[in-house]
């Protein structure tokens, strides 16, 4: 996702203006490429496309492809084949009818409805493109989240994180090249993973589900030389999910042969593994940290803008920031407490999916006839869980007529699944959509089930 954190330095060496096509009434920029990014460009640049009025949309990332965020744990255990999955923006862009530039934003000019991207520079340190500006009638904000360390020392450093999908492609390297190892050596390999909500329970199941397979190609023994062990701060995993789905995912773990430990506060990582309070050192060969949830740290000091603690952008129910009504941001980046409301909505795929919905319908009349966007009104349609093939678990929500019921099993993985089809769906159409959900499983026949190379 595009990110950074260098402040606008109205002295700092010129930069080149972009203007990314012909001039047209309305600029829309969305910084972000995730579920709720890149669903938005590819709507509005769909609208553009079959409507009369001009407007030009532009998406920035970092990155050049998308990957479905609740997907990433299976890409990074190499259960599922990236090149599959992604989504080149380029060729989204191309399809739906907007704009697509890589890059990290570095600045924000309010005043000037301008934002600047750092300059790109090649693995070797060459320049490739200058600093650029790229100016704004709405910028939108959906850079996601990212796991919060806490200020835990060594994490940085000592810890693998799966926000993205370049940090899932790292982990699934090096699990690849520690199982060979293991294999080598006839050792045993220990992966300690720190958060017990949804990214770590689903990890370590599939982390399973990849030993178990590739005894399957060979590898001899490998189940029982792998020891997953999943720590986390609270008294239960899924803290977002009713009891009885938290203590039903912890025994199907066990049973899979994971060490679950609660209550357990990591104080530092190591090169050997994680400091426990009172409880020593738990070694381990392998060490993810998949606990807590923040903005990238950029957005603390973007031009003034109202941030809370983890970074989160400060919105009205219209989803306009509260400092800047040209300024908008959506899902795990930006906070929103409800009218009436307590706290928060948390930062789920649900939720940016649907503040991303709402920008569809709202951003484009309120452009283009000067009209307030109405309020933002959530529906929480309730969450899934999936522990690889073994199990799943969902609960229903506060809406409908089984609210707040529970379900597992073949129901749960279905519903689950849908929702992976549900995204392709809106960004490909329904038919082509179906083409991939054909081909992937025409995939799950014919090539092997796991990354083998």
């Amino acid at each position: 996702m595009a990110r950074s954190a260098v402040p606008i330095n109205a002295s700092s060496a010129p930069v080149r203006m972009v203007e990314a096509g012909p001039p047209v009434n309305r600029r829309i920029v969305i910084v972000g490429g995730g579920v709720a990014g890149l669903s938005l460009a590819t709507a509005l640049g769909r609208q553009s496309q079959r409507g009369r009025k001009a407007h030009q949309v532009t998406l920035i990332d970092r990155d050049s492809a998308h990957v479905w965020k609740p997907m990433l744990h299976t890409v990074a255990a190499g259960t599922r084949d990236v090149s599959q999955q992604q989504t080149s923006y380029i060729a989204q862009a191309r399809a739906a009818g907007f704009d697509y530039h890589p890059g990290d934003i570095c600045g924000l000019d309010r005043a000037g409805q301008r934002i600047l991207l750092a300059p790109m520079r090649a693995p070797d340190g060459r320049l490739l493109i200058e600093k650029r500006w790229f100016h704004y009638d709405a910028l939108v904000f959906a850079v996601g989240s990212e796991a919060n360390d806490f200020g835990t020392p060594g994490v940085d450093k000592y810890c693998f994180t799966i926000d993205s999908r370049r940090q899932a492609e790292a982990f699934n390297l090096e699990v690849r090249l520690q199982i060979l190892q293991c294999l080598a050596q006839d050792h045993q390999l220990s992966i300690a993973i720190v958060g017990g909500g949804a990214t770590g329970v689903e990890l370590a199941a599939e982390l399973v589900h990849l030993a178990e397979t590739a005894e399957a190609y060979g590898a001899k023994n490998l189940h029982s030389k792998i020891q997953i062990t999943l720590i986390e701060g609270g008294g239960r995993l899924l803290p977002a999910f009713p009891e009885v789905i938290s203590s039903g995912a912890q025994r199907q773990l066990e049973r899979l042969g994971i060490h679950v430990l609660t209550n357990v506060r990591v104080t530092a990582a190591t090169a050997d593994g994680f400091v426990l309070r009172d409880r020593g050192v738990l070694p381990a060969s392998v060490r993810v940290w998949a606990a807590g949830v923040k903005a990238p740290s950029f957005l603390a000091d973007i031009d003034g803008l109202e941030t809370t603690p983890s970074h989160q952008l400060l919105v009205r129910p219209s989803l306009q920031t509260t400092r800047d009504p040209k300024v908008y941001a959506l899902g795990d980046c930006a906070s929103l407490t409800p009218e009436g409301g307590a706290r928060p909505l948390p930062p789920t795929a649900q939720v940016a999916d649907q503040q991303a919905q709402h920008l569809m319908r709202h951003l484009l009349v309120a452009l283009s006839e000067n009209v307030p966007v109405p309020a933002f009104r959530y529906r929480d349609f309730g969450a899934l869980v999936s522990l690889a093939n073994y199990e799943a678990y969902g609960s229903l929500g506060k809406f409908g007529l089984l609210k707040q019921a529970t379900i597992r099993g073949a129901l749960a993985q279905v519903s689950h699944a849908l929702l992976y089809r549900r995204h392709q769906a809106r960004l490909f159409g329904f038919w082509r959509g179906g083409l991939l959900w054909l081909v992937d499983q025409l995939n799950r026949r014919l090539k092997s089930s796991i990354r083998l190379d």
